[in-house]
């Protein structure tokens, strides 16, 4: 199967000779999920962001960076810009990065259509914008496109959020620890929404996490990564279930629940 998204041989250093990302090499099929998993400071953040074109200031950033065959490392500041808008959308950890804390949740996403040029019109953006939280799960979009966002919960601006960042209908989706600040059971809706929108909307989703858990519910591959290397590749029913590496069988046996 033809690779969506095609990283190979991904270093990421930093000044003073961090290594932050040492040789990394994935690939993600259209519609298929991967997961990245590890602890803090293992790399996996700074491989989702080279994605994205933002590896942070001082970078040096060496290997290949491929979507649908475009050499994302060749394109200029606007050019991934545009990319990050319409063919990658990401979920922050923090739904506020991604919204204004002063403008309404409906025209902010209206915004979006208009700017890259998904919807012709003021009009057209607007209508559109119901059916947009609707897909991310919200279930009053109407309330919802007229709130602002310190006035929703904390599982509804994460959907807001997700909302934006699917409302250009990207290819891949990247997550970064979204459900880190939610509890259990708004927590697993908001990883089923992510299923829900891989076989509705056929998008690859690029999940980065530190819980064990949610790359369970998930499933699709799974890169365990330590010290800006993968130590663990391969389904995750497989990696998760009877690991292959010691570093990999050491955080299955340290989770909540896991039999020791």
């Amino acid at each position: 199967m033809n690779a969506l998204l095609e990283i190979d041989g991904l270093t990421v250093e930093y000044p003073g000779g961090v290594r932050a990302v040492d040789d990394v090499s994935l690939a993600l099929p259209a519609g298929r999920s991967l997961v990245l998993l590890g602890e803090s400071g293992s790399g996996k953040t700074t491989v989702a962001r080279t994605v994205l074109g933002l590896p942070g200031h001082g970078a040096a950033v060496t290997g290949g960076v491929r979507l649908a065959g475009t050499d994302l490392r060749a394109l200029g500041d606007r050019e991934l810009a545009d990319v990050r808008g319409r063919r990658i959308g990401y979920v922050p950890q923090d739904p506020t990065a991604s919204l204004d804390p002063l403008r309404r949740i409906g025209p902010q996403l209206a915004e979006v259509l208009r700017r890259h040029g998904i919807a012709a019109d003021r009009r057209a953006a607007r209508a559109a914008v119901p059916k947009l939280l609707a897909t991310a799960g919200i279930p009053d979009p109407e309330r919802v496109a007229r709130a602002y966002p310190h006035e929703l919960s904390g599982g509804l601006r994460q959907r807001a959020a997700i909302a934006v960042a699917i409302c250009c209908g990207p290819e891949l989706l990247i997550a970064d620890e979204p459900t880190t600040a939610l509890d259990a059971l708004i927590r697993g809706r908001i990883l089923d929404l992510f299923t829900t929108l891989r076989a509705d909307c056929g998008i690859a989703l690029l999940l980065v996490t530190h819980d064990l858990a949610a790359a369970r519910r998930i499933g699709g591959t799974v890169a365990v990564m330590r010290a800006g290397r993968i130590v663990e590749l391969g389904p995750a029913e497989r990696v998760l279930g009877d690991p292959e590496h010691a570093f990999t069988a050491a955080l299955v046996a340290a989770e909540p629940g896991a039999r020791r």
